[in-house]
């Protein structure tokens, strides 16, 4: 057991991993570009679903569209384990972190396993409304023993998250986990995006989480709707498309950060 540990964390910490691991961070950074997008669109009128599963749609309908999906699908799945290698034996300069790095790395690892079955259902041709099924999901919880605490925990959850990822902003904490150019218009342009890109993060989560939390004290699990839903009961608001395209830019600069993150990451 013990060489098998070994050789599984010799392997997490090999380059060609790393760089298969990185690329992942640079298809969510693709992805949240492309939910920005549609959801720019939504801002001005058109239609859309502004959430990953939409976003995979619109990769999926380009050209070489099965190719890239098949290429994303191992991009993520490779950061995935990556993540879940550095909750298990630590980063490559870090042994020993502490439980709350060890239990972030290990969240992100089931987000990107997330996007990367989602990706797949693409590829084998089941893919669902994602709305509808967060939707459905909320429903049989809400009839199961301890369901609807676990959803309004989970809710509370998603938006804790969601204002974690906006103090990050804020604070501009995220500084620490990259290398910053020494020249002075792409370190700039590192932290701007950034800055605006978690604190629009944070925003979107805080909705999501929010809605969650109402579905399930109202007993109304059709308002659990995900990302999209929430952007859709965003722009329903006053001035309500100008906050959705505010949002919208936001979650385009975060896709840049990502794809900024997997060149300059610390590790």
């Amino acid at each position: 057991m013990r060489k098998a540990a070994d050789a599984a964390e010799e392997a997490s910490n090999s380059r060609p991993f790393e760089i298969a691991a990185r690329s992942g961070f640079a298809v969510s950074g693709l992805l949240h570009v492309l939910i920005g997008v549609i959801a720019a669109r939504l801002a001005f009128g058109s239609s859309g679903e502004a959430d990953v599963s939409g976003a995979i749609a619109e990769l999926a309908a380009q050209p070489f569209g099965p190719l890239l999906l098949w290429v994303c699908f191992a991009a993520c799945a490779a950061l995935a384990l990556w993540q879940l290698s550095n909750a298990i034996f630590g980063h490559r300069n870090q042994s020993h972190p502490k439980l709350s790095k060890r239990l972030s790395e290990a969240g992100q690892a089931a987000v990107f396993a997330f996007v990367a079955v989602t990706i797949m259902s693409f590829v084998v041709g089941q893919a669902r409304n994602s709305r509808q099924s967060s939707s459905d999901l909320t429903a049989t919880l809400m009839q199961s023993p301890w369901g609807v605490a676990f959803l309004i925990a989970a809710g509370a959850g998603v938006m804790v998250t969601g204002i974690v990822f906006a103090v990050r902003g804020f604070t501009r904490s995220f500084k620490k986990d990259l290398v910053l150019s020494p020249h002075e218009g792409p370190r700039k342009f590192q932290v701007a995006v950034g800055t605006v890109g978690y604190v629009a993060k944070g925003f979107a989560l805080l909705l999501v989480g929010l809605l969650v939390v109402i579905a399930t004290v109202t007993a109304r699990p059709e308002q659990s709707t995900g990302l999209d839903g929430s952007l859709k009961a965003l722009k329903e608001q006053p001035y309500g498309p100008y906050l959705l395209a505010a949002v919208a830019a936001g979650l385009i600069a975060y896709g840049l950060f990502l794809m900024v993150k997997a060149k300059t990451m610390r590790t």
